[in-house]
């Protein structure tokens, strides 16, 4: 056992709040044209506006730890889209095609998915815990 091995949870959480709050920012900088972002793409724009509504979506599910597998997933496959359709075309590496932000983000929601949400997760706490499991009919005898 390592001495580090108590904080794993802690850090795990930590790292998917940071993850999905920035994979989140990319979604609102194209949507809304925030963050110094010269205009919002215009709706439905294929595939620009469904990729930052991805990344919206699925960066703040994952910041919050609501859904965190599924909404991982889904950002992670939308980053691995990004980098074979957009940037791959342009070169063969990440430093050459600009596309460290899509494997960065790609192979990081990979992970969290993999991992789980850790601590911190609002998914955890037991009332919602409780709301998400199936109904079970108790019989008594």
């Amino acid at each position: 056992m390592s001495r580090l091995d108590p904080a794993r949870d802690h850090v795990i959480g930590l790292y998917r709040i940071v993850i999905g709050f920035l994979f989140a920012c990319h979604g609102l900088k194209t949507v809304f044209g925030l963050f110094g972002a010269k205009a919002p793409t215009a709706v439905g724009t294929w595939p620009g506006w469904w990729a930052a509504v991805i990344q919206l979506v699925c960066g703040a599910l994952v910041c919050l730890g609501l859904g965190t597998r599924v909404a991982a997933v889904l950002g992670s496959g939308s980053m691995a889209f990004a980098y074979f359709t957009v940037h791959l075309p342009t070169g063969l590496f990440p430093i050459q095609n600009g596309g460290e932000a899509a494997t960065l983000f790609c192979w990081s929601l990979l992970a969290i998915a993999f991992v789980g949400p850790g601590r911190f997760a609002l998914g955890n706490l037991p009332a919602l815990s409780r709301a998400s499991e199936p109904a079970r009919d108790h019989v008594t005898a």
